[in-house]
């Protein structure tokens, strides 16, 4: 069986620059990823990798979304300024 992705650089990334609370939470997940393969819990870490997954893309959704909308509310002041 292929060892599971841990997520560990994307959950760091994710906490970084998108969503601090859902980063927090993959890098839990993803730090037992390691240590759960070389106790040769392969079914448990590949959960754990799941979950990891789960909250990285979570956080970065998040992330990205939040971003998106305040350019798009700084847009919309611009443009209200200019009118007023």
């Amino acid at each position: 069986m292929e060892t599971p992705k841990n997520w560990l650089v994307e959950a760091i990334l994710v906490t970084l620059f998108c969503c601090q609370p859902l980063g927090i939470v993959g890098i839990i997940f993803a730090a037992q990823v390691n240590s759960l393969v070389a106790e040769g819990k392969i079914e448990e870490a590949q959960r754990k990798s799941d979950d990891a997954g789960k909250w990285v893309k979570w956080g970065f959704g998040l992330g990205l979304t939040f971003i998106v909308l305040y350019f798009l509310f700084i847009m919309l002041a611009v443009v209200a300024g200019e009118m007023g």
